[in-house]
């Protein structure tokens, strides 16, 4: 019977009465974590910065005031052996319950600690933990933070998981954590920024509570289907059983504890396609119902935030009417649960204005300082989007304002590392879009919808063209063409400004390359001082399988020069020399790359992955490292140790900072697919950033390199990875071209 709203009793600080449970144990039982997750950087302007974060662990229910005890744990650099830290030596933190039902409970564990004038590691312990999986082992509770002048390391991905049907076997699991683990054990990564798709919840529909759903053929019974409290129930159970798995699995789940992470979301946290379908099946209540359980999910796993009260059902109206306060409480859902209704949105974030179009929550961008010199921003593309809209317009106008409100405050900050969940830099697949939307392909529609024939060309949920959701999904997608260009000019202009370099992320594609954005050739503008010039790093995925081999050599055929508008041209950089693991020659890193002959795999272990003529798209599983090119630049610092390769480093100035190497005006005849300025000069597995582990000193004294690591073979259980590199300068506007070619 179900409870009525009266007789819902809120407890401290939230509502519900919670499952009345009382555990007996004398350990903290723990089903998943920790999870490690980095907020913000505060009190910056006072040259004293506080890093602040928080830890999340999973436990069975009835557990009593848990708490967490961090403790400073030595200089990363063992020659700084006796630093002594600043600040407290240690504290213990309280556990704060964020969700509670009859089967788990979320506690967070706030945690902030004073940066020091040395990159530091800490520690944290949590009293009791014990995991429920008598199979899983403690995790290292250990984790660096860079020093008070330095910027962080970071470590991007996105795609971690498998598609459905995926042999998961054949793709040796997230091999490529191993890799991860190893580059972080010989320098310390201080962020992962999850790029979307930290989890794929697509079996939800084939093997879950949804499968009776998309089993029926008639596509308006199917639009017309209830989500009731028992498929709400059940899906419940899906989508936190495979975060439980995917999040409690090794080696992802021993990276999970030690470097903190900062993520925005795509379609398979949630499910394929989500919000790149037609309207009106956007809008039946059984995607309604599966975005609002993923949303509570995503909110509680991956950015340790309190969920809605209550989730969409139809059994329950009034869960769409959404006000100040979030989704109203449904009595039913709230029996035997508690959830926190006073937790405090962090800084940090960027709140939309108004609830998104199919899940009825508002948007969580995220704006973010990276250590001394780099501003991060994460824009949430996911909730708002509709076929026809990736954000509302006025939360661009949010997320701009909190850009120039920050960078006007700070002085210091040098790049802008922007995270979208697709990548905007990329080949134009208009062409395929207009085959798979055209009177053609009509016929063959309606030969699947009677016979099955062609069924694995098109989806169960709409009827269309499977590919058609990813394809609706870019930015380079017809329909979403005014909004990519105006976000990117508004861009240039911002990186104008404020003289802040704009590098930006994307993910989705399962494939890594190097977009970039910059000033035509003929108006003759250097890339160093080229507000216009934006790179688009492309890397996907890190567990996912790659596309074929021939989608990625067509992509490379496509590779054309796009012209944005009257100033702007757009292409991939031709970075890929050859194939991973293919060479007999050592990586132009011993940068602490490895190759074929030197990591337990040979050449002859290795299948080509591209055409000879493809030198743009490499489809194999990657990931990326992005760190400052030179030593902090301070009187104090000292020179980076040069890289062992045929580039050598900059020489270094008397006060350790790499003299910025200017490049020419470009060449208008020049092949702008091919190496622009000095920092791509020799991209690739001869470029000095390719190893990711030393800096280059190449771009100046707040240059970036960029390493972007690909598996050499996925029969490689261990992973290993080559590392293909370049380098991106610092901007700074002037010199007379600052007004030259410039619309703003």
């Amino acid at each position: 019977m179900a409870t009525e709203a009266s007789e819902i009793q809120p407890q401290s600080g939230g509502v519900g009465k919670g499952p009345q449970l009382l555990s007996t144990s004398k350990q903290l039982e723990v089903l998943v974590g920790p999870l490690l997750n980095y907020r913000r950087m505060g009190n910056v302007a006072s040259g004293e910065p506080t890093w602040h974060g928080s830890v999340l662990i999973v436990s069975t229910p009835g557990q009593t005031s848990p708490e967490l005890t961090l403790s400073p744990a030595g200089a990363v650099d063992p020659n700084e052996g006796n630093s002594i830290f600043t600040g407290p030596g240690g504290k213990t933190v309280a556990g704060e319950k964020l969700y509670e039902d009859p089967g788990k409970a979320f506690w967070r564990f706030v945690i902030d600690l004073p940066f020091q004038k040395f990159e530091a590691r800490w520690k944290y312990t949590i009293k009791g933990l014990a995991y429920v999986d008598e199979n899983k082992t403690e995790k290292p509770q250990v984790f660096a933070v860079p020093s008070i002048a330095q910027s962080m390391r970071i470590l991007f991905h996105s795609c971690n998981g498998f598609s459905v049907g995926t042999d998961v076997d054949a793709w040796s699991g997230p091999a490529l954590w191993n890799d991860v683990l190893r580059m972080h054990a010989q320098k310390p990564f201080h962020v992962m920024l999850g790029g979307g798709d930290q989890i794929y919840n697509d079996g939800v529909r084939v093997d879950g509570p949804l499968k009776p759903w998309t089993d029926i053929g008639n596509p308006h019974k199917r639009r017309d289907y209830p989500f009731d409290e028992k498929m709400r129930a059940e899906c419940d159970d899906y989508y936190f059983n495979n975060y439980v798995r995917w999040y409690g699995q090794a080696p992802f789940s021993t990276a999970n504890g030690q470097i903190p992470q900062v993520n925005i979301w795509d379609d398979h946290d949630i499910i394929d396609g989500f919000g790149s379908y037609t309207d009106h099946f956007m809008r039946c209540a059984v995607f309604r119902g599966i975005g609002g359980v993923a949303q509570k999910y995503y909110a509680l796993f991956q950015h340790h935030v309190a969920p809605p009260k209550s989730t969409f059902t139809t059994d329950a109206p009034k869960t769409t009417d959404v006000g100040p306060e979030g989704t109203p409480a449904d009595p039913v859902q709230l029996k035997n649960t508690f959830v926190m209704t006073d937790d405090v949105e962090d800084e940090s974030y960027i709140m939309g204005n108004k609830p998104g179009p199919y899940v009825e929550e508002r948007s969580r961008s995220i704006y973010s300082q990276l250590g001394a010199r780099i501003a991060f921003v994460g824009i949430d593309a996911r909730m708002e989007r509709t076929r026809h809209q990736i954000n509302y317009p006025d939360t661009y106008n949010l997320i701009f304002d909190r850009m120039n409100k920050e960078f006007a405050a700070n002085k210091n900050l040098k790049h802008l590392i922007l995270l979208l969940g697709v990548p905007i830099a990329y080949p134009r697949l208009q062409w395929l879009e207009n085959i798979f939307s055209s009177p053609l392909i009509a016929p063959i529609k309606f030969l699947n919808k009677r016979f099955g024939f062609g069924g694995s060309l098109f989806n169960k949920f709409d009827g269309n063209v499977d590919l058609l959701d990813d394809l609706d999904d870019h930015y380079t997608a017809h329909q979403h063409k005014h909004e990519r260009r105006e976000l990117i000019e508004r861009l240039q202009a911002f990186s104008k400004k404020h003289s802040a370099r704009v590098t930006i992320l994307g993910g989705d594609v399962h494939l890594a390359a190097i977009g970039r954005f910059y000033t035509k050739a003929k108006v003759g503008i250097p890339a160093e001082k080229d507000w216009r010039y934006m790179p688009n790093v492309i890397s996907s995925a890190i567990t996912n399988k790659p596309p074929p081999a021939a989608v990625a050599n067509l992509l490379a055929k496509r590779n054309k020069i796009h012209h944005l508008n009257h100033d702007t041209d757009e292409t991939l950089l031709e970075i890929f020399n050859r194939d991973p693991g293919i060479a007999g020659k050592t990586n132009g890193a011993a940068n602490g790359a490895t190759n074929g002959a030197t990591n337990g795999t040979t050449n002859g272990d290795v299948k080509k992955k591209t055409s000879d003529a493809n030198h743009a798209t490499m489809p194999s599983r990657n990931y990326a490292i992005i760190a400052e090119s030179s030593a902090t630049p301070t009187p104090a610092s000292a020179a980076p140790a040069p890289a062992a390769s045929e580039t050598p480093a900059p020489t270094q100035t008397a006060d350790g900072a790499a003299p910025a190497e200017t490049s020419s005006p470009p060449d208008p005849k020049a092949n702008a697919r091919k190496p622009i300025h000095v920092g791509e000069n020799g991209a690739g597995t001869d470029h000095p950033a390719a190893g990711g582990l030393i800096a280059t000193g190449l771009c100046g004294p707040y240059g970036l390199d960029v390493s972007l690591r690909v598996e050499i073979s996925p029969s490689d259980r261990e992973g290993h990875t080559d590392g293909y590199g370049f380098s991106i300068p610092a901007l700074d506007v002037g010199g007379g071209y600052a007004d030259q070619g410039s619309r703003w």
